[in-house]
């Protein structure tokens, strides 16, 4: 183990074992004290990274069996539905990947939209956005889907890295990452710690956002914003080639690509299979008031969907189990997000979050204005992800924290669980790690830190006031509060 592991590891010991003997605050037992040391030994793990994500949380889970003897507890959270979600649908994610589905639609919307550079902008926030509701990975879909295929455009169009780099590649690069970070907020399912932000929501404020209820919250004043970031990138980053050959690079990368396979027709229709499955129970209950079919409730719980879906595209052949077992980011998500889950379920049922609560609402005072209360506490929700990598250790470490906080302060419960929900994506525009998909396409050299910083700072706040006036008006005209 090298030194820089062992550093690291000392310091996430030093903090369970230097407060482990501590007198807990009063009202909090001793068993929830320990566990919540165990929690942020954990999270502060996945910000210093000694390990790769899944060992830490395995080791907080082990730790949390043995020390209370609890194992059945400790592995709760893989027997969440919110976790095999979320894994069921990385199978959609790596089949976009595999079938060559993702590049052929990108190439066909160059081929229709991308005459400009502005308009490549658009080809690739649509793209994002068109398999977003699979792909919850967006690591996989900005880094693995998109991004490739910008690069080669870029430098098809004789954009390189250095002296030619904002001939177009520099937009081209900072815009891919910039409307991921909008796409990822307006599904459930486009970006994992959205389902944990959820199963938070569910456990601290009793919020429950369905599949089909957070992309009838988020969709449209997702989608307004996303027509705007590109342009918003455009104007800051302004590329030296305005037009583009765009007949030329689909044709290319379509005959690279050959005729449309049967396995890329079969994902097609299990995809728009299950959207109709995450969608229509809802749709037929709120527009046709329809609950009933043949006097048996219509109820599909989207796992049980995402699972149905996992299963078909290995029994139609879109996916083989072999290609599963390779999708390394699905099998370390299952690992890192079950342990997360299972971890917060322990310390619910400690009653920690409860304790939190009151220790909060003794020391916030907003007065009786809740909207003040809500725009500091979602602003410093942006503000602090300067401080984080991932949106996953932002998640477990600070959202409870926030929606604890605005539940003292007297916060619309459901204004704040959606405004949060959306400000976990695209307070990771503010910095060039702010996500795992920034890193990939960083890295590429087109963009300079101080000008994707000012980008995605303008980007974040643009997306924060955005949210929190048409986002909360949408809320409102929906009558979700």
């Amino acid at each position: 183990m090298s030194k820089d592991k062992l550093i690291k590891l000392g310091v996430l010991i030093a903090l369970v074992a230097g407060f482990w003997y501590v007198t807990p605050p009063d009202g909090l037992s001793v068993n929830a004290w320990r566990m919540f040391l165990i929690y942020a030994a954990a999270i502060l793990g996945l910000v210093l990274k000694p390990f790769p994500e899944p060992v830490i949380l395995l080791g907080a889970v082990a730790a949390t069996a043995l020390i209370f003897n609890d194992p059945k507890g400790a592995l709760a959270g893989y027997a969440s539905t919110t976790t095999w979600l979320v894994f069921a649908a990385f199978t959609l994610s790596a089949a976009f990947v595999n079938t060559g589905l993702g590049k052929r639609i990108a190439y066909l919307l160059i081929g229709k939209l991308g005459h400009t550079t502005l308009g490549l902008g658009y080809v690739t926030a649509f793209l994002d956005l068109a398999v977003a509701p699979a792909t919850p990975s967006n690591t996989a879909r900005a880094g693995g889907i998109v991004f490739p295929i910008m690069n080669s455009v870029a430098v098809a169009l004789g954009s390189q890295p250095g002296d030619t780099a904002k001939k177009v590649g520099s937009y081209l690069m900072v815009n891919t990452y910039m409307v991921t970070k909008v796409t990822s907020f307006m599904f459930v399912t486009a970006m994992a710690p959205n389902a944990l932000a959820g199963d938070y929501m569910k456990k601290i404020m009793d919020v429950s956002l369905d599949w089909m209820f957070w992309a009838k919250a988020l969709v449209v004043p997702g989608f307004l914003l996303l027509l705007i970031i590109p342009l918003v990138v455009y104007l800051m980053d302004p590329p030296e080639l305005n037009k583009v050959d765009n007949k030329k690079i689909a044709e290319d990368g379509l005959r690279e690509l050959g005729p449309m396979s049967t396995k890329e027709k079969f994902l097609v229709a299990l995809f728009i299979l299950a959207l109709l499955g995450w969608m229509m129970p809802s749709v037929l209950k709120e527009f046709f008031g329809i609950t009933k079919f043949m006097g048996v409730k219509i109820a599909m719980n989207a796992t049980s969907v995402a699972v149905g879906i996992m299963a078909l595209t290995f029994i139609t052949g879109v996916m083989s189990w072999d290609e599963l077992l390779k999708n390394k980011s699905g099998w370390s998500t299952l690992i890192w997000f079950g342990g997360i889950v299972g971890l917060s379920d322990v310390l619910t049922k400690m009653k920690f979050f409860s304790w939190l609560a009151v220790v909060m609402k003794s020391y916030m005072n907003f007065g009786d204005n809740a909207t003040l209360a809500l725009w500091v506490i979602v602003f410093a929700s942006v503000a602090v992800r300067y401080l984080f990598a991932s949106g996953t250790a932002y998640v477990a470490a600070m959202l409870p924290v926030f929606l604890t906080v605005g539940m003292a302060a007297g916060a619309n419960p459901m204004a704040l669980a959606l405004a949060l929900a959306a400000s976990n994506s695209y307070g990771g525009a503010l910095t060039h790690y702010g996500g795992a998909a920034a890193p990939i396409i960083f890295v590429a050299g087109y963009n300079t830190t101080k000008s994707w910083w000012t980008i995605g700072g303008v980007v974040a706040i643009i997306s924060f006031v955005f949210m929190m006036t048409i986002g909360v008006g949408w809320w409102k005209l929906l009558g979700l509060f």
